[in-house]
């Protein structure tokens, strides 16, 4: 029986979303991202995800898109390219949008897509040895997965532009340091740190990290009195739920709350 190419689990309120072509540096063809979209929509779907972390096995998180695939398509190469972008831009865009936060957990390289998905990411723990390069111009293509939207956002225009141009590769530590990661951690630790954040967002308040998520995301392109105005009804909105009440009574009660994700 042949392997799935992306391994999905689900435990305690974690989803585990691992890239499963060792022998392929993680790269994504056209069923892997048709894969990545239906589990994108499955987190999205079922109440008992409250987190989500994604890695890859082996010695790469991801090179990217699968160049050999493209090359194979031959003409068809562009028809190929869209319909695997829509799979894998909806499957970005549902991440994004859940309520559910989504980790990176980086081994090894991010390349290409790769690159871009651990940028759309809310947040990225990486090894030691991890490496990121954006790679698109260097086989004269332009980037597609979100990197244009999310990496400005994190590293500034100047460094997008550079990273995208140059195809400079960056360090843990230089990612770390211009913004594209939040923490850098040794190689053997990488996956007991990232399922230590995982569980502890799993028993957080899921719905009030969703109207976070989707705060930040208008935060670049609304006026300040909508901002204000969006922050208004959300956390009156919150007020509404069970982890809602929850949270201020725990205060009032000087307690741990119980968060259960509704």
């Amino acid at each position: 029986m042949t392997e799935e190419k992306v391994l999905f689990d689900v435990v305690d309120g974690v989803a585990a979303v691992t890239f499963n072509r060792p022998d392929h540096a993680n790269a994504m063809d056209l069923e892997v991202m048709q894969r990545l979209m239906l589990i994108s929509i499955e987190c999205d779907e079922d109440p008992s995800v409250r987190s989500v972390i994604i890695t890859g096995n082996g010695s790469f998180f991801s090179a990217g898109g699968d160049l050999a695939e493209f090359e194979a398509a031959g003409n068809h190469t562009g028809a190929l390219i869209k319909e695997m972008t829509t799979y894998y831009h909806a499957a970005i865009s549902r991440f994004s949008r859940m309520d559910a936060p989504v980790i990176a957990a980086v081994n090894g390289m991010a390349a290409g897509a790769g690159f871009s998905l651990v940028a759309a990411c809310d947040l990225a723990i990486a090894a030691e040895s991890s490496r990121f390069t954006s790679a698109y111009t260097a086989a004269s293509l332009s980037p597609d997965g979100s990197a244009t939207y999310f990496v400005p956002r994190l590293v500034g225009m100047r460094r997008a532009m550079e990273l995208m141009l140059t195809n400079r590769r960056l360090t843990a530590g230089e990612a770390l340091e211009w913004g594209l990661v939040n923490r850098v951690v040794p190689d053997a630790d990488l996956m007991e740190e990232a399922m230590e954040l995982a569980r502890q967002m799993a028993h957080g308040a899921t719905l009030a990290y969703g109207q976070l998520k989707a705060l930040l995301h208008n935060s670049f392109t609304g006026t300040l009195e909508t901002q204000m105005e969006l922050e208004s009804r959300g956390i009156a909105a919150l007020t509404h739920t069970h982890d809602g009440r929850e949270g201020v009574a725990a205060f009032s009660e000087k307690r741990p709350p119980k968060f259960e994700g509704r």
